[in-house]
C-alpha cells in the first residue's frame, strides 16, 4: 500500500494565491496535485461588500457551488451575450471559457464559492490588466476619447478582490431563473437510498453543460459508496462536510488509501476503481466534479452479476461452492449499507 498516495491534498493548506481583509483565492491544480487532469479547483471567500474583479478563463469553462452566502454574477459571452444573475447558498453557476465575468457578495457574512475548471493548468486574464496593456490613445480611439481621460488609470497589477464604493440594488430580474444558473439543492434527488442521496447537475438535468458536471453526494453513518470505476471520466471531490476514508487502485495493482475531511480535494484517473466510506457518525456531503457532461460509471455489484459463477470461481481460484451468493443486480445502485465495521478487512 502507497504511505504517501499522490491522490488528494488539503485545500486548507495550500498558499493562497491571493488574500487580503476583502477575502481570498485558493487553488489545487497540476502544479500542487500532480495527478489531477482535466479539472482543477479553487475555493473563492468574500467578505461582505467584496466584488471578485472580471475576469475571463483562457482555456477551461467552469462550474461554480456557492458554499456560503449569495452573490451575483454578471457576465459577458461571444456574441454579445449578456446574463446578470444572484446565487445563493446550495446554487450552481456556469461561466464559458472565454467569455468575462465578475462575482460580488451580497450578503452581510463571507460568500464562500468552491470552482471547478475544465483544465489541470487554468489560465485567466483579468479586466484590469488587459486594459493596462494598451496605451491611452489606443483606449481613447477604442471609446470616442481623448487619450487624458485615461490618464488616471494606474498601471498597477490586478488585485482580484477589491471593495464595492457604493450600494447596490438587485433588480428583479437578476431574481430569475437564467440558463447559466442551476438549483441543484433545490432539486428532488434523481439518486436516493437509505443511506444517502446524490443530486445531479449533469446534460440531463442542466443545457449548459458541454465537457463538465457535479455530483452533490451526501452519505449518512451506515452507507458507503459502492466500489466503482468511471470508463471514460476523471472525478474531482472536494469534502464540504463530514469525514471519509476513501481507496484507489492503480494499474501497478497499488493501493492508495486516505483519510479526508472538510477542505480536503481528491482525484481518481479515469477507469481507476475506488471506494469512499463514511468515519464518525455525522455522515459526509462531498461536491464531485466530473470531466464529462454525463459521468457513467461500473460498479462491482453489477459485475458480480454479469459473469457466470463458474467463471467468478475460476477467477478469484475458489471452488465455487465458496463464493459468496452474490446479490442480484441489473443496475447498480451507487450507495451501499454498510453492514460491515468501518475498515474492517475479514
Amino acid at each position: 500500500m502507497s504511505a504517501n498516495p499522490p491522490y488528494w491534498l488539503s485545500l486548507n493548506k495550500t498558499e493562497p494565491t491571493f488574500q487580503s481583509d476583502l477575502g481570498s483565492v485558493q487553488v489545487v491544480d497540476a502544479r500542487h496535485l500532480d495527478v489531477l487532469r482535466r479539472l482543477s479547483i479553487k475555493r473563492i471567500i468574500l467578505a461582505p461588500g467584496a466584488i471578485r474583479e472580471p475576469q475571463w478563463n483562457v482555456n477551461a469553462n467552469q462550474l461554480a457551488y456557492v458554499v456560503q452566502g449569495q452573490v451575483l454574477v454578471t457576465m459577458l459571452a461571444d456574441a454579445s451575450q449578456r446574463a446578470s444573475f444572484v446565487v445563493s447558498q446550495g446554487q450552481m453557476y456556469h461561466v464559458e471559457s472565454g467569455a468575462v465575468y465578475h462575482i460580488e457578495n451580497l450578503g452581510t457574512g463571507n460568500a464562500e464559492i468552491v470552482v471547478a475548471l475544465r483544465s489541470e493548468r487554468p489560465q485567466h486574464f483579468s479586466l484590469r490588466d488587459s486594459l493596462s496593456a494598451m496605451t491611452n490613445p489606443v483606449l481613447g480611439n477604442c471609446y470616442d476619447q481623448p487619450a487624458s481621460a485615461f490618464a488616471a488609470f494606474e498601471r498597477a497589477p490586478a488585485e482580484e478582490i477589491f471593495a464595492r464604493r457604493g450600494s447596490i440594488k438587485v433588480q428583479a430580474t437578476q431574481r430569475m431563473p437564467n440558463a447559466h444558473l442551476f438549483d441543484v439543492e433545490g432539486q428532488h434527488a434523481p439518486l436516493s437510498y437509505a443511506y444517502g442521496h446524490a443530486r445531479l447537475a449533469r446534460k440531463q438535468f442542466w443545457a449548459a453543460l458541454d465537457d463538465i458536471s457535479m455530483y452533490s453526494l451526501s452519505v449518512e453513518d451506515g452507507g458507503m459508496r459502492e466500489p466503482h470505476w468511471h470508463p471514460v471520466t476523471g472525478e474531482m471531490g472536494y469534502v464540504a462536510k463530514g469525514r471519509a476514508r476513501m481507496r484507489v487502485l492503480n494499474p501497478d495493482v497499488e493501493v492508495g488509501e486516505f483519510e479526508l475531511g472538510p477542505g480536503d480535494v481528491y482525484f481518481v484517473p479515469r477507469a481507476y476503481p475506488h471506494h469512499i466510506e463514511v468515519l464518525g457518525n455525522e455522515g459526509f456531503h462531498f461536491l464531485i466534479f466530473f470531466d464529462q457532461p454525463t459521468p457513467g460509471d461500473i460498479g462491482y455489484r453489477a459485475t458480480a452479476t454479469t459473469f457466470s459463477r463458474e467463471v467468478l470461481a475460476g477467477t478469484f481460484g475458489i471452488p465455487e461452492r465458496e463464493l459468496p451468493e452474490f446479490p442480484f443486480t441489473p443496475t447498480d445502485p451507487l450507495i451501499v449499507r454498510r453492514v460491515n465495521p468501518v475498515g474492517a478487512t475479514e
